[in-house]
């Protein structure tokens, strides 16, 4: 395996390369920024980068994206002191294959990083747990935004009818409330459950305290 190694300090850059020799792994290359990542990266071809994330010119993250967008197959590891949770997000959405940080004793480096050949992300203690919560989370608020993006389809006035139903009015104090007759308030009723596929009343008012139209009940 051919590795290019990114980072700012020689001093840890020598450290690593010689780390990394003693194990028999192959270093092709240093770059002490991410343009000079990527420039060595199309002259070496390195089968996997070790990439710190806080650089000059041009950051590990940036780098990543660079690298990934002319070089899918290429794989790149983080290795960094940051535990900042933007950072790991922002590492993995950009095409990283893993996140190691540097308080890693070299057992738990090379244990971690053989999973690279498995499949395996390599990834810190602690830090797998924190990207499942905030995928967990995303997804939640991807399918809220999901249900907002239904109200859309609602005129005003049945977003004013869909308010007055969670609040628990009948149909006659909502045609007195909005001066229409209860006919047209349950027209407004079906049009809201057809537009937002709900089945009944409690589903209509659920979703409205979902939606912040009215506070849940304590």
């Amino acid at each position: 395996m051919k590795v290019l190694l990114v980072d700012d300090h020689p001093l840890f850059l020598e450290g690593l390369q010689n780390l990394l020799a003693a194990r028999g792994i192959e270093v092709v290359g240093t770059a002490g920024d991410g343009l000079e990542a990527l420039e060595k990266a199309r002259a070496l071809r390195p089968d996997l980068i070790l990439m710190d994330v806080q650089m000059p010119r041009c950051d590990g993250l940036a780098a990543t994206r660079l690298i990934k967008a002319e070089m899918p197959t290429v794989k790149i590891v983080m290795l960094t002191v940051s535990e900042e949770d933007e950072d790991l997000f922002e590492a993995i959405k950009s095409g990283a294959s893993g996140y190691l940080l540097k308080s890693l004793d070299a057992d738990q480096f090379f244990q971690l990083l053989s999973g690279l050949e498995r499949g395996e992300a390599p990834l810190s203690p602690g830090l797998a747990a924190r990207i499942l919560e905030e995928f967990a989370r995303s997804a939640a608020l991807a399918g809220l935004a999901a249900e907002a993006g239904k109200v859309t389809d609602l005129t005003p006035g049945q977003i004013e009818v869909l308010t007055l139903v969670a609040q628990g009015m009948t149909y006659r104090e909502m045609g007195e409330a909005l001066h229409l007759s209860e006919r047209t308030i349950k027209y407004h009723m079906g049009e809201i459950l057809k537009r937002l596929h709900l089945q009944n009343r409690a589903e209509v008012i659920a979703y409205a305290v979902r939606m912040g139209l009215v506070k849940r009940q304590t």
